[in-house]
């Protein structure tokens, strides 16, 4: 299952709002509408946005008529800038944007960028898919024969190009013989876990169980679970983590339980610029997605709403970050900048 591609001068992706219940595929030729479907998360998952945001760039580059180099790349520059605005805590969609700027740059002429930038584009879909194979091979000895996996959100071939970071792994342990039951955390409020784990690994054919976000910690102390593993959207100097909220609740919940808590993620999603967590800006997202579900209300008018959509998990409560350059423990300083490599 392909997330996000490109299909001839398109971008052709899965519309996540309408999952489980319709599978809607979406064309455009407009990069406005690939930076509306990021922020509306009809495109959702750290990687899948930097690719999602590296096809806008190209698909800009391509209505662009400015004849000049220089009056080309201002228009590029919008154009990017326009996709920069769409969420702020996946560093994944700046990395992607900033790979995109420089190969951009080096090009002699608008013919020559145009090309580029597409060609660039789709490399980046490609590295994303192959990444994620490779941390799944990486993660896959970590997980239990006969395991029994809790996971949060998405971390799947969703939230990614394709065959996904977290659910990645579990992918390659079912494909290595391993069998599993993965417990799904629905994921409140917008239940990606219910909505879109649930319908991938079901798909695949893999074992699952629905349990509330406030279930985990029963779940734990009842020896029901033997790991957690999570993706995230950005990734600190000193192994600090964010995640979807509530990732923090059940990182804190394993430790308490003696429970090794695993994060999945490639290296486009560290960011060694910022040394911890309290750097990581956290989106806070419309009220609304609290006090309704799919234009139903659920709580009472006039009631407000604290909506987060990230929290961060610090080191301490992380047992290891799987990658496709290999798997890191702490101290994570040193392994983390070890396996990053500079864009270009």
């Amino acid at each position: 299952m392909r997330t996000v591609e490109w299909a001839d001068g398109r971008v052709r992706f899965i519309d996540q709002t309408r999952l489980p219940l319709e599978k809607i595929i979406l064309e455009t030729s407009d990069y406005r509408t690939i930076a509306q479907a990021i922020k509306t998360m009809q495109v959702r998952g750290a990687p899948a946005i930097g690719v999602a945001a590296a096809m806008g760039v190209a698909l800009g580059a391509l209505e662009i008529e400015a004849s000049g180099r220089d009056e080309f790349l201002g228009c590029l520059t919008e154009v990017i800038e326009t996709l920069r605005s769409t969420r702020p805590t996946a560093v994944n969609l700046f990395w992607a944007l900033d790979r995109m700027s420089r190969r951009a740059g080096e090009g002699a002429d608008p013919a020559s960028i145009r090309q580029a930038l597409v060609e660039e584009a789709q490399a980046i879909g490609r590295e994303d898919e192959d990444a994620n194979r490779r941390m799944g091979a990486y993660g896959a000895p970590l997980i239990p024969d006969c395991g029994r996996v809790l996971t949060h959100c998405n971390a799947g071939a969703l939230a990614t190009a394709a065959y996904g970071t977290a659910l990645g792994v579990l992918r390659a342990a079912c494909e290595a013989g391993k069998r599993l039951q993965v417990y799904v955390g629905e994921t409140r409020p917008l239940l990606q876990g219910a909505r879109l784990t649930a319908w991938e690994l079901q798909e695949e054919g893999i074992p699952l169980t629905v349990i509330t976000d406030n279930m985990a910690g029963y779940l734990m102390s009842l020896g029901r679970v033997d790991c957690v593993i999570v993706g995230a959207d950005r990734i600190a100097a000193n192994g600090d983590v964010a995640n979807k909220i509530g990732t923090y609740s059940l990182a804190v919940l394993a430790h308490a339980h003696g429970i090794p808590f695993y994060v999945a993620a490639p290296t486009s999603t560290i960011d060694l610029s910022i040394q911890t967590g309290e750097q990581i800006p956290i989106e806070e997202r419309s009220q609304e997605e609290v006090l309704a579900f799919q234009g139903v209300r659920t709580a009472p008018l006039g009631v407000k709403a604290f909506n987060p959509a990230f929290d961060v998990t610090p080191h301490r409560y992380v047992s290891a970050i799987i990658t496709e350059e290999g798997v890191v423990q702490a101290p994570y300083g040193e392994g983390l900048k070890g396996i990053c490599r500079p864009i270009g």
